[in-house]
Order: C-alpha cells, then sequence, then structure tokens
C-alpha cells in the first residue's frame, strides 16, 4: 500500500494511538502522521501508509481549526485538560472580542505552552513541567490567515472561532493569548481540525469504519491528486533508470517550463521517485518501488 488516508480523529484517542490502530488493521509497520492533534481534539489527520511517509516534507502545512475557547479561567494547559490557575471576574461583550481578534492575523509571535513537545536542551517543554522547572521559552513566529469569530455565548462567556494558521501554530496559545489581552483569561474546552493542506472533513473516515486492509486500500488516497507539486511523466526507459537512482534528460518542452526545483515521477499513473531539477538534467533524490 502507497498513499495517504485522510483520518477523523475521535475525541480520546492521541495520533500514536490513531497509527497504532491502523498499523493492526493494515499490518504495514510504516505508518506516519503528518501532524499531531491533542487527545480532547478532533478532526482531520491524514496519515501516510508505507513508503509515502517519505512525501509527508512536501505536504502543504497550512491548517485550518474550530476553537471553543472559555473565557474566565486560566488553566496550565491552556486548555481543559489541565489545572486552573487562575480566575477573573471580568465579563467580556462580543464587540470587545471582534476587536480584540483582529491582532491575531498576519505574522505573529506566540509562546508555546509549558505543556507541548517542543525540545529546549534535549528534552520536550512537558518533561519540565510535569517536574516542576523552569525553563526559558523562546517565542516562534507563525502566520495566521484567518480568525473568524463564528458563535459568542455571553452568559456562559464561550466561543467559536475559526482559525486558518501555518505550521506550528498553537491554538491553545491563541486561547491563552486572547484571554490575556482581554485580561479575563482564557482557555480551549474544544478544537476541530477541519482543515490539513488538501484534506478537509468532507473526505474524512472515522476509524470505526475501517475494519480490515480492504477498507483501508478503499479509502487509500493517491499522493498525486493532493501534491501541488510539478509532475514529469516517464517513458519505459526513464522509468527504468528511475527506479535504478539514475539522472534523466526530461523532455525539451518540460526542461524549458518555469517549474519548482522538487518534480515527481509518474509512470502509468504511479509515483515512481521524486526528482530535483539540476539545470537541464532531472536527478533522482527518493525512489518507490510501487509497480
Amino acid at each position: 500500500m502507497f498513499g495517504f488516508i485522510n483520518i477523523y480523529k475521535p475525541e480520546g484517542l492521541t495520533s500514536f494511538d490513531v497509527v497504532a490502530v491502523l498499523r493492526r488493521i493494515t499490518g504495514i509497520k510504516q505508518i506516519g502522521h503528518t501532524g499531531t492533534l491533542d487527545p480532547f481534539a478532533t478532526g482531520v489527520l491524514p496519515v501516510c501508509i508505507g513508503k509515502s511517509t517519505k512525501l509527508i516534507e512536501y505536504l502543504d502545512d497550512d491548517k485550518e481549526y474550530i476553537a471553543t475557547v472559555q473565557f474566565g479561567a486560566d488553566t496550565d494547559t491552556y486548555d481543559k485538560e489541565g489545572q486552573i490557575v487562575k480566575t477573573y471576574n471580568t465579563k467580556i461583550t462580543q464587540d470587545e472580542l471582534l476587536v480584540t481578534l483582529k491582532n491575531f492575523k498576519g505574522g505573529i509571535e506566540q509562546y508555546p505552552p509549558k505543556y507541548s513537545a517542543i525540545k529546549v536542551n534535549g528534552k520536550r517543554l512537558y518533561e519540565y513541567a510535569r517536574k516542576g522547572l523552569e525553563v526559558e521559552i523562546k517565542p516562534r513566529k507563525v502566520f495566521i490567515y484567518g480568525m473568524k469569530l463564528l458563535e459568542f455565548d455571553m452568559k456562559n462567556q464561550t466561543a467559536k472561532i475559526l482559525v486558518g494558521c501555518s505550521k506550528g501554530t498553537y491554538i491553545r496559545s491563541i486561547a491563552y493569548d486572547i484571554g490575556q489581552k482581554l485580561n479575563c483569561g482564557g482557555h480551549l474546552i474544544a478544537l476541530k481540525r477541519t482543515k490539513a493542506g488538501m484534506f478537509s472533513l468532507d473526505n474524512a473516515i472515522r476509524l470505526d469504519n475501517l475494519k480490515n486492509v480492504q477498507d483501508a486500500e478503499k479509502n487509500l488516497i493517491n499522493p498525486l491528486d493532493v501534491l501541488a507539486q510539478d509532475k514529469y511523466i516517464l517513458n519505459g526507459n526513464e522509468k527504468e533508470r528511475v527506479i535504478h537512482g539514475m539522472s534523466i534528460i526530461p523532455e525539451p518542452e518540460f526542461a524549458n517550463k518555469e517549474l519548482s526545483d522538487i518534480v515527481f515521477l509518474v509512470y502509468s499513473g504511479k509515483m515512481i521517485g521524486v526528482g530535483v531539477k539540476d539545470h537541464n538534467l532531472i536527478r533522482v533524490k527518493k525512489v518507490f518501488e510501487v509497480l
């Protein structure tokens, strides 16, 4: 098997739990996901099967989420899984929230939660936090493409916010930072990922619907359908050169195009390998034995 499966991750499972289920169903060990979701979060979790794990670096990294924020309290994890560390009496209005959300568009810097997997001096931040150790956390630059208020409950002081963002954005940190700007505190109580690159909720499959390897094969997505980089169609001789790791000289009409450096090498509708443009050559970077 070679391709992606767009999984709808349920609440309560880790991303690794999902991978473990798919390994058991398919009998394939080489399986990986393309971006961790916290156990309480739900939604789109693209999973790579077999040698398609080597394609993770070429996938679009942009994400979209629906975040439900509870105002009035901070937690140590910035979400409902943590302990409340501070409460506030401040009540906010929808208008105040709308004004504040404007500060979270474009390029921003954010501090990751101390309970996160980012490494500092070789250890993950949550390892320091669990031991009660303080460590310097440096801000990270991320990009917010969109921030839209979907719902606001004045009585319960909750909001649903649609967030479009770049890779590495911590939605938990956004919830916390919004609360700080409004001086009312805030933490996530629900999170649903609605998009991950070309993958969306529309074609996500629930784990319960994958009973066996045949179900997995039916829901397998051809990488060529979701990868945006240039493709080069190989002839028989070129295919033989590629699977042996040898460079090829592409057809003139292809060689003269303005292309990205990365080129996917295709034969009979299947991806054979990944190449790198080098003047008038395509040098083979990766080979997939899928024929």
